[in-house]
């Protein structure tokens, strides 16, 4: 199901594919950035839509697809390490919200690579570091993943029970982690731990160290088309070389989250532009009592209102890139960009879902599969709720939480 072509503004040059754009961001956008939409969009039509619905039914990651990721130079996420394609943190936005109007899990993928470990070794690895590992998984040469979240530690990831103790050269790692993306395929797994001083530390745990085992967690109702792990880590030892130099504490561990915060709310923008496209495009389509639906009053005011707020969407994460790019965006406006987002994009699937009725549940018709990853976006790389606080914290200066 297409598109209609007048459900998008054309702004900068018809040789730019923009979609959903009815206040023209594009013009606000530099010509790279431009180029890098054009570019990804046209690879989510063509490569990823067609296929999203059976990798998603099958739980199945799309390998040979991921690869394509590194051939695109699209796995930067505004990181400047070496061997990394440089994007801006408003092209990397555009990347993140195109592969999220394809898919969920195409999208969470690149998260997971370039957003989380591959940012944990750039903010907080040495330089050989960087340059061992940076190229490689910018190519998609090399996966890696990102183990914080445990069995009891989710919103409270402060509290992470995983411990690091040094013996001679080496790190011996203990515990448990949960919800580890890619954590079964990963050539390396950035490992947070507390140490012998009682601080957050990183380690870097390449493939096949003894005492590192993953189990894929099966059973999900979204994002089903990446796996995610549940690891156990016993008397694993790890070289001295492989500790991230600058993780000293879990406020460097924050650091990493926070930058990639933003990042969800263009996946959101991805999902809601995904539910609002295909509503408007099935209302023209499919007629009822003799006439499209889009000719129905109630069904226009669903279309504008999923308009607005996916063009408010826009407009908000415009802005969070723009601030992130001049070195501006601050955590808690990253929070607030998150909190925005997935509860607008919880809003427009359900109401996409709702406009196609009882076809809305047929995975052929995208709106089910969106609405039901949206609910992983809500809650990971911190809660909405836990969001909420921490803006709440800023605006009164009082902290609801410890």
């Amino acid at each position: 199901m297409s598109t209609p072509q007048h459900a998008s503004t054309s702004t900068s040059s018809d040789k730019v594919p923009t979609g959903v754009d009815y206040y023209e961001i594009a013009a606000d956008l530099t010509d790279a950035e431009r180029e890098v939409w054009a570019t990804v969009r046209s690879f989510v039509d063509e490569k990823v839509i067609p296929v999203a619905g059976g990798y998603w039914e099958r739980a199945e990651m799309p390998m040979e697809l991921l690869k394509e990721y590194g051939q695109l130079n699209l796995v930067g996420d505004g990181l400047e390490g070496p061997g990394v394609p440089r994007l801006s943190h408003t092209a990397a936005g555009l990347v993140t919200m195109e592969l999220s109007r394809g898919d969920g899990s195409f999208a969470t993928m690149l998260g997971v690579q370039a957003g989380l470990a591959m940012r944990s070794i750039e903010f907080l690895g040495s330089q050989e570091q960087k340059e061992r590992w940076l190229p490689p998984m910018a190519r998609l040469e090399v996966l890696g993943a990102f183990g914080l979240t445990e069995p009891d530690h989710g919103s409270d990831a402060v509290a992470l029970g995983t411990t690091a103790r040094k013996d001679g050269d080496e790190y011996v790692l203990d515990g448990a982690k949960r919800w580890i993306g890619f954590g079964t395929v990963c050539d390396v797994c950035v490992v947070w731990a507390r140490g012998e001083d009682g601080q957050v530390q990183g380690f870097l745990v390449e493939r096949g160290t003894p005492g590192y085992e993953a189990t894929v967690i099966e059973g999900k109702a979204s994002l089903r088309a990446i796996h995610n792990a549940a690891i156990t880590l016993t008397g694993v030892r790890v070289p001295a070389e492989n500790k991230l130099p600058a993780a000293r504490s879990f406020r460097d561990t924050g650091r990493v989250l926070s930058a990639t915060r933003a990042g969800i709310a263009w996946g959101a923008l991805g999902h809601a532009t995904a539910a609002y496209e295909t509503a408007l495009a099935y209302s023209l389509e499919r007629k009822q009592f003799g006439q499209p639906l889009a000719s129905f009053q109630l069904v226009q005011d669903k279309l504008v209102q999923m308009l607005a707020e996916v063009t408010a969407m826009q407009l908000f994460c415009l802005r969070v890139g723009k601030l992130a790019d001049a070195g501006r965006l601050t955590d808690t406006q990253a929070s607030l960009a998150k909190v925005n987002a997935t509860r607008k994009a919880r809003a427009v699937t359900a109401m996409a879902r709702d406009l196609l009725g009882g076809n809305g549940i047929l995975l052929e018709h995208r709106v089910a599969r969106h609405m039901a990853d949206v609910e992983a976006l809500h809650t990971y790389e911190g809660t909405e709720s836990i969001q909420t606080l921490i803006v709440g914290r800023h605006l009164t200066g009082v902290s609801s939480f410890t």
